[in-house]
């Protein structure tokens, strides 16, 4: 995977990526979309492409348990989001939904940086300044959701939960 990071710090919270004052969207999820994360980047919505990172610090998608906000940046078109932790419920919403999250030090990854993520060998290249940043790999379990589209279409695909 390639794409572009736009980089965020710690404690994003759901409320940034999927503000309240928005929450009747949530029936019109692809409206919705086009307001993610603008509370932490008014242009976030406009300016993410097919394919983009986002890399933030740590405790990223903490507060309310809601799904929408793994919802609405899949549907934006990120490709994964790449933190140095996440809070633990955002997290299973992510996987569970199929956007890939990594935990990995986003340190050496600023804003506007082009990168290159391999999710099975866990490497992520930053091809603007050279760097190489190892993160664990995912479980193989994982990894099944994500291809498959999330747990719901896991699910469809296996007419129940297979490996």
């Amino acid at each position: 995977m390639k794409g572009t990071a736009f980089k965020f710090g710690d404690d994003i919270s759901t409320d940034h990526i999927a503000p309240g004052r928005l929450f009747h969207l949530r029936s019109n999820l692809p409206e919705f979309a086009k307001h993610v994360l603008e509370d932490a980047d008014p242009e976030f919505a406009v300016k993410v492409k097919k394919g983009d990172f986002i890399a933030a610090g740590r405790n990223f998608g903490l507060g309310s348990s809601r799904e929408h906000a793994a919802q609405i940046i899949k549907i934006a078109g990120v490709g994964a989001v790449i933190a140095k932790s996440f809070a633990r419920i955002f997290y299973r919403n992510a996987i569970n939904i199929g956007l890939l999250a990594i935990e990995a030090d986003t340190e050496s990854i600023n804003a506007a940086d082009e990168l290159e993520l391999d999710v099975e060998k866990g490497i992520i290249t930053n091809l603007t300044n050279g760097t190489i940043v190892q993160t664990a790999p995912l479980p193989p379990v994982m990894i099944t959701l994500l291809q498959d589209g999330g747990l719901v279409e896991h699910i469809k695909k296996n007419n129940g939960f297979k490996l």
